[in-house]
């Protein structure tokens, strides 16, 4: 088993007054040479948008694109005509393949908006672009991984898919819960602790910590407060 540990104060951070975002991976003004992606996850940034604020038209390609709300809600303008919120509870995929632009605000006067986006490398370039949005079942994921974005190709029931051989799962557990999770050859496991307290393989984690883990076939996290766990299996290679 190999393993890599990021700390939630070890991200790169950029406050633009309007925004405010950690980044897991070299991102932007971000640069660090040993933190440039896990296997095929290029970008995990944890963005905090302020009210009436928002990123403007952008252009994206060829890469799959996942956001998670967690607190408020983004109203989301693309090229391909969809004009949605995104809440919480939700998760939206964009497939960009051969181009497509979007926006993304807060509309609410008062709050922040605070929202995971990823980005993961696709196995296929230049495909048709697409986009999806899901409101999920949060009983579903209690004490137990819930599977919310998976491979087109092997499409897990219910969940959202992506354009490489990625799962991403979210889990919401009690405290004194331990649960066994299996990787596939060839492939890790990011954890992201969205809130709460896990151990995993002798790590302890807390809020916004991170453990990569691959060359082992499953992995035991033991929970010993109420959490939220983002996991994201990719390809490593």
């Amino acid at each position: 088993m190999k393993t890599i540990k990021h700390t939630a104060d070890s991200r790169g951070y950029a406050n633009h007054g309007w925004l405010k975002s950690h980044h897991s991976f070299s991102f932007s003004s971000y640069y660090n040479p040993e933190r440039m992606s896990f296997g095929a996850l290029r970008v995990l940034n944890d963005d905090w948008v302020q009210p009436k604020m928002g990123f403007g038209t952008h252009p994206h390609q060829n890469m799959e694109i996942i956001s998670i709300p967690l607190k408020g809600a983004l109203s989301h303008k693309d090229s391909m005509d969809n004009k949605r919120a995104i809440e919480v509870g939700e998760v939206q995929v964009m497939s960009a393949g051969t181009g497509l632009t979007h926006s993304e605000f807060n509309d609410s006067k008062t709050d922040e908006v605070n929202f995971l986006q990823l980005w993961i490398l696709p196995e296929t370039q230049n495909v048709t672009p697409n986009y999806e949005q899901k409101k999920f079942d949060l009983n579903e994921r209690a004490n137990q991984f819930q599977t919310v974005v998976s491979p087109q190709d092997k499409l897990v029931e219910g969940s959202l898919g992506i354009h490489q051989q990625g799962h991403i799962h979210i889990g919401s557990f009690d405290e004194d819960t331990q649960v066994v999770h299996q990787i596939e050859e060839g492939k890790g496991t990011y954890i992201f602790v969205i809130e709460g307290n896990v151990e995993v393989d002798a790590n302890q984690l807390t809020k916004r910590d991170a453990l990569g883990i691959w060359d082992t076939d499953e992995v035991t996290l033991t929970i010993s407060e109420g959490s939220e766990i983002l996991m994201i299996d990719v390809p490593m290679s």
